[in-house]
């Protein structure tokens, strides 16, 4: 952490897309070395898939699938790439990454730019064989004419390298796609994304905080109902609490600190409607241990971090995992599942 306080004011001279592409390339680098031995004590099954510690790297940090293998060799128990469309797309025009150092925040408007499925698919084949959970985040073109035929084939093209999919629904950035978060639009979507899958890969939906109560139901009661493997909660929002940085006005999804109240409460909403019964990983907002201990607390079996690693460093997702297993010691916990949703209310 001190060394990268001290880096820190150089990497921030640079624009922001302009420093997060070469962090990337940097990771990529980092490829060939092995994740780290992670604490017995932290290790937890979601979904059929044996983590070996709950902090994940959350979906658009590696857009691309160009260094799931350097993330997990900084200690995080898992990696999500993408997201990921069927065709590649330039996203939207820049500027369009804006840091708000003031408040550690991140506002985006990048809009799924990524080099499209084929050229990820042969970057993550070639990676399989060195194990490491590593997820896949799939979305829909912005100019697709079937954004619901865009996640099928996004499931029929990725599932063989993903240990998991996840279904992007969430974004604010292409304009609509929230829509299918509505009731009747995800059961068809969900179904259509179940009857594509011709394997065992998990399924998971990643929905947004910006959610109504009746929503919130809506969407528990779909993913119960369909089946789905495990929800993440939450993409970025489109409100605005009080910031103090001067691109604090920019449209996009807003991420980091500020988001972490309105995260942890969709995290107890969603414990409560789906009465405990999916496994929930819990995102926005997360830059400690404590912070992570919050969200298991409340009901969430893995989180995920990304903007947190602007303002903490590389080391974060080592440093919020050595922290939940000296809170589970402590509090006496034989395993990390035993920790999960202990206070929270009861669905």
């Amino acid at each position: 952490m001190r060394v990268y306080s001290l880096l820190r004011p150089l990497v921030f001279r640079l624009d922001a897309e302009r420093a997060h592409r070469l962090t990337v390339r940097a990771m990529s680098w980092r490829n060939a070395a092995r994740a780290p031995a992670a604490d017995p004590l932290l290790a937890i099954r979601v979904a059929g898939l044996d983590f070996p510690n709950p902090v994940g790297l959350a979906a658009g940090f590696d857009k691309d699938g160009l260094c799931p293998d350097g993330m997990l060799a900084l200690g995080f128990g898992s990696a999500e790439v993408g997201t990921l469309t069927p065709r590649p797309q330039a996203g939207n025009p820049q500027p369009r990454l804006f840091r708000l150092v003031d408040d550690e925040a991140v506002i985006n408007r990048m809009g799924f730019n990524n080099g499209g499925q084929a050229a990820a698919l042969a970057r993550l084949a070639a990676r399989k064989a060195r194990g490491g959970i590593v997820g896949v985040n799939i979305g829909a073109n912005k100019d697709s004419d079937d954004r619901t035929a865009d996640y099928v084939a996004g499931v029929r093209t990725m599932a063989a390298v993903a240990d998991y999919l996840t279904v992007n629904i969430s974004s604010p950035n292409t304009p609509g796609l929230r829509a299918l978060q509505s009731c009747a639009a995800l059961d068809d979507l969900l179904a259509r994304v179940i009857d594509a899958r011709t394997g065992a890969t998990p399924i998971f939906l990643k929905v947004a905080p910006d959610l109504e109560p009746a929503d919130i139901e809506d969407i528990a009661a779909v993913v119960r109902a369909r089946g789905i493997d495990a929800l993440i909660v939450s993409n970025t929002t489109i409100t605005r609490p009080p910031l103090a940085s001067r691109h604090a006005g920019e449209t996009g999804g807003l991420s980091g600190a500020p988001l972490a109240a309105l995260a942890l409460q969709r995290l107890r909403d969603f414990h409560v409607a789906t009465e405990g019964r999916v496994p929930l990983i819990s995102a926005g907002g997360i830059d400690s241990a404590e912070a992570a201990w919050e969200r298991i607390r409340a009901g969430a079996s893995l989180v995920q971090l990304y903007s947190a690693l602007v303002y903490h460093g590389p080391g974060l997702a080592s440093r919020i995992a050595d922290g939940i297993a000296e809170r589970l010691r402590d509090g006496g916990f034989a395993s990390l599942a035993a920790a999960v949703g202990g206070g929270a209310a009861r669905p």
